[in-house]
């Protein structure tokens, strides 16, 4: 799931969908279609369909509706025909593609607070933690932890949202009963 909120804040944000409050629009329903296909690929014995950071390549090109799905969709099954040619092709052309994404992925750390430490270390850590865990999941739990904790023991738990709280709990239990 936090795999998944990660890529839609990061996609939203590049399409600049983000409002005043912070919320995203359409929100549920953007989780309840990656639900949806995560389910199904699962009962139809497929790898894992859900969305990916990759995603905001092509929100920055300006697809923000069902219709840029619909098209690489139909590009990805016109591409079965020809997969013993794309297999000739090294993996290292494909290279500047995932720096390009990783770039753009980057830009939303300029609007970190670098000036406050509990809002810095919990932002470097996070981008810290997704990467040498490969995981977007464990970034987001450790910089939850991180800012939770910061906060509480530089005495301004009044910038900790209930919500954050209920996600930080669930953290622990995770950490706790996952240890075990």
């Amino acid at each position: 799931m936090f795999d998944t909120v990660g890529t839609l804040i990061g996609c939203a944000t590049k399409a600049d969908m983000i409002q005043e409050d912070g919320s995203i629009p359409n929100c549920k329903e953007a989780l309840f279609a990656d639900a949806v296909g995560t389910t199904l690929g699962a009962v139809l014995g497929t790898s894992t369909v859900t969305t990916f950071v990759e995603s905001s390549a092509g929100v920055v090109e300006g697809g923000r509706t069902g219709l840029t799905a619909l098209t690489v969709a139909i590009l990805f099954a016109l591409s079965l025909f020809f997969a013993p040619l794309f297999e000739s092709i090294p993996s290292a052309a494909t290279s500047p593609a995932l720096i390009i994404v990783g770039v753009m992925m980057m830009t939303p750390v300029k609007e970190i607070e670098w000036d406050d430490m509990t809002e810095a270390i919990p932002a470097f850590l996070t981008i810290i933690f997704m990467l040498v865990t490969y995981s977007i999941a464990e970034g987001i739990m450790f910089g939850i932890l991180s800012f939770t904790l910061l906060k509480l023991f530089t005495k301004k738990s009044k910038d900790i949202s209930a919500m954050t709280w209920v996600v930080f709990g669930l953290f622990v239990l995770k950490i706790v009963f996952g240890a075990l």
